[in-house]
């Protein structure tokens, strides 16, 4: 397995602050966003118009880059793909969720069809999910109510010190 789940039910937090339930639950969405790429290609290939073909072989792709990156063990047969997947976990959330979404986007340009946006939509929807990861966790209601205390002080303050005496 890759080092990304490698912390996965010990209880620590990876050096980015994402916990391992929300990792598996990314690569979870991508392999599900690779597998319906891949079957919604493969459909979107039977037929005659050449930006359908275009699209479904886009999508194809996708699959397959999904399925390198998130799932190495659906790809053992290639002699490079546990490099990719090691490559692709030191990647930043946020990188990966630009390059999932733009990958995803992609076909539903080039056809808009039924096919390619329900096709691509769990891939798009794995690049949401690292993008969320790149926000960063949510911070807890007291230190909000200190940040709007000390926001409120401030303001205070710079009225004050503006008015005349």
């Amino acid at each position: 397995m890759s080092s990304a789940v490698s912390g996965a039910g010990t209880g620590e937090v990876p050096e980015d602050g994402v916990t391992w339930w929300y990792r598996w639950l990314c690569r979870v969405a991508g392999i599900l966003g690779g597998l319906s790429c891949a079957v919604a290609g493969l459909w979107n290939c039977v037929t005659v118009r050449p930006v359908n073909i275009a699209a479904g072989i886009w999508m194809i792709l996708n699959a397959f880059i999904l399925f390198l990156c998130e799932a190495p063990f659906c790809c053992q047969f290639i002699e490079f793909a546990n490099a990719v997947s090691t490559r692709a976990d030191k990647l930043l959330p946020w990188k990966k969720a630009v390059f999932y979404c733009g990958m995803a986007v992609f076909p539903v340009i080039l056809s808009l069809t039924l096919t390619t946006f329900l096709g691509n939509a769990l891939a798009f929807s794995t690049g949401v999910l690292y993008g969320l990861a790149a926000l960063g966790k949510k911070g807890d209601a007291i230190s909000y109510a200190k940040l709007q205390q000390q926001k409120q002080t401030d303001e205070e303050k710079l009225t004050g010190s503006l008015e005349p005496e």
